[in-house]
């Protein structure tokens, strides 16, 4: 079973966030945020918090490893919670990157 800092690397690396961008997003250094994914810091009760919201998945699941959401999942409940607008451009952002990939096929 992995431990707590190993699931918080794996779900930061699902979801190509570097860990400039987490520490940003959570209010700690980037030293900070490589201690914890190497596991020689722990995590604060605060900064789980800000780990499970940055990465939509349920502090129960990042501590008892349960399965963590699929990409797919974490897109569909983002998407939902975006304006019309922005769904537009990402919709056609996706289609933009299924021509490409047809093209060099």
């Amino acid at each position: 079973m992995k431990n707590l800092n190993e699931r918080l690397r794996e779900v930061r690396k699902k979801l190509h966030l570097s860990q400039e961008n987490v520490s940003k997003a959570i209010g700690i250094n980037r030293t900070a945020i490589v201690e914890i994914e190497n596991g020689r810091r722990k995590v604060s009760v605060d900064e789980l918090a800000k780990f499970s919201e940055l990465f939509r998945i349920p502090v129960d699941e990042l501590m008892n490893g349960r399965a963590n959401e699929l990409p797919a999942q974490m897109f569909a409940r983002s998407f939902g919670e975006l304006d019309e607008a922005d769904q537009r451009e990402i919709l056609n952002l996706i289609e933009f990157k299924k021509r490409m990939k047809e093209h060099t096929v």
